[in-house]
């Protein structure tokens, strides 16, 4: 037979006894005792199916309805006029409750996301289009880097740099690695340029959430795509099996559905920016705790964080969580697990999980954030910026390295035509070669040098110059940046 599915919302507290009756012939009402007022204090919601032929009004005990008092209660009644069925519990939306902190206790977390919004926002116009622009493949370098190291499976950044150039190594593992940190740098320009057009809070929908695993994956050999456990990585696709994360027993895959679209529909809602940067954090434990895919769920969790931060122009492509996590990963783990504890007490939340966790979560994320934004500001200063230049043109006229049949040249004389295509942008060769000062021949072997080290790239032979940054150059231009590539990249 074909169900008949109505749906309603139930409202349950101490003072009213709200029950659902049915009729038997697919239609339902409301009925109620006590004062018949919906309760303001009702927030958690429970899914409920009974698969029952009913031939007479019945009442949902409000015990074996929902557990405790103060709930929302969504039941799902489906009418067959054949066959009969005990009830049974489907997916329930309010186990991973709260999604966002009650306002009493969301103060001090909004004061931080103000703060991080200010100090974004005065990032990104500090640095010129073109610092930015030099910046965007060596972050997104670093990103890869620090997020699968996160998961264990990062690779030196001299490997990354060498795959960045097909150059591949001859052991499997290592290439493996090298492979994932291309896919996630391709993954994420390409999810940055996917999502220009989306106005931030449509990245909460489960669909995107999908999109940025396949993004990932896809990129990837279907001999990559394997877990741990011999298990294929469908790109994109929710887990068909219950699985656990370090203590978090994930819940069974037929609810994550209904669990990423409750997840997106709560965060969609929010308004204001304060608002919506707390949901970002709030977001990123609780999209971990659903765990919808079989593999990849940090990292894509990590990317949904990162894509929002962008979208709302406070990373400017600049900076990224990632890197704030990994480097305190213990904590970063620690947090994450913390808030998959249980409510504690009656002032823990009104949900399942503590919000005190959650709290506590979304501010050591949003400190991350801000001591991100706090770095780069340092680094970007346009005097200390100009000094750390002079120092790595100085570094190099003293260790002069082959280029075809001659060796390099370079003159600290070249500092104000350099550091003018830093921050304006690129220059026309001819003026480049003016700006220098230097003798027409001495100019053009520099060029040629900081062409052929990179701090300079052209598309064409002919073509205008722009400001770069290759990886070998973090320790110089922004030390402590990349800490790990400063060690195996040094010239």
């Amino acid at each position: 037979m074909v169900p008949v599915i109505v749906a309603v919302a139930l409202y349950v507290d101490e003072t009213s006894g709200w029950h659902r009756q049915h009729d038997g012939r697919g239609t339902s009402q409301l009925a109620t005792s006590g004062t018949g007022r919906v309760p303001d204090s009702a927030s958690r919601i429970v899914s409920c199916r009974f698969d029952r032929p009913l031939d007479r009004p019945i009442e949902l005990p409000t015990s074996k309805v929902c557990p405790c008092l103060n709930n929302i209660v969504l039941v799902v009644w489906t009418s067959f006029r054949s066959s009969r069925q005990i009830p049974r519990i489907v997916a329930n939306p309010s186990q991973f409750q709260p999604l966002i902190p009650e306002e009493w206790v969301l103060g001090d977390l909004l004061d931080r996301a103000s703060t991080l919004i200010a100090d974004a926002h005065r990032l990104v116009g500090q640095a010129s289009p073109a610092v930015r622009a030099s910046l965007a493949a060596p972050l997104r370098a670093m990103n890869s880097y620090y997020t699968n190291k996160i998961e264990g499976q990062h690779t030196l950044p001299a490997d990354i740099e060498r795959a960045m150039r097909q150059e591949f190594d001859a052991d499997r593992e290592l290439q493996r690695k090298q492979r994932l940190a291309i896919a996630h740098m391709d993954a994420e320009h390409a999810l940055e340029q996917g999502t220009s057009e989306l106005e931030p809070r449509a990245l909460f929908a489960a669909d995107r959430v999908r999109t940025i695993h396949e993004a990932l994956y896809s990129r990837l050999p279907e001999d990559d795509r394997i877990t741990d456990e011999g298990e294929p990585i469908v790109p994109g696709a929710w887990r068909t099996r219950r699985v656990t994360a370090g203590r978090h027993l994930a819940p069974p895959a037929e609810e994550v559905p209904a669990l990423m679209e409750a997840w997106a529909s709560r965060y969609r809602a929010l308004r204001g920016n304060d608002s919506l940067v707390v949901g970002i954090a709030c977001a990123h434990h609780r999209l971990t705790w659903v765990h919808p895919f079989i593999d990849g769920n940090g990292r894509t969790a990590r990317l949904h964080s990162h894509l929002l931060l962008f979208r709302m122009s406070l990373t400017g492509g600049l900076w990224s969580p990632m890197r704030g996590l990994a480097r305190s990963h213990e904590t970063y783990y620690a947090r994450l697990n913390n808030a998959d504890l249980p409510r504690r007490n009656d002032v823990d939340g009104r949900g399942p999980l503590s919000q005190e966790e959650l709290v506590a979560f979304a501010g050591y994320f949003l400190d991350v954030c801000r001591d991100q934004v706090a770095f780069m500001g340092a680094m970007l200063a346009l005097d200390r910026f100009r000094k750390r230049l002079a120092d790595m043109l100085r570094h190099l006229e003293t260790r002069p390295w082959q280029i075809g049949a001659e060796k390099s040249v370079i003159k600290p004389d070249v500092l104000p035509a350099l550091h003018y295509v830093a921050i304006t942008g690129p220059m026309d060769r001819t003026r480049f070669l003016a700006t220098t000062g230097l003798p027409i021949r001495t100019a053009r072997r520099v060029l040629a040098s900081l062409l052929d080290y990179g701090l300079l790239r052209s598309d064409s032979r002919l073509g205008p110059v722009s400001f770069n940054v290759p990886l070998k150059s973090l320790r110089w231009l922004f030390p402590k940046l990349w800490p790990e590539a400063d060690e195996t990249l040094a010239d």
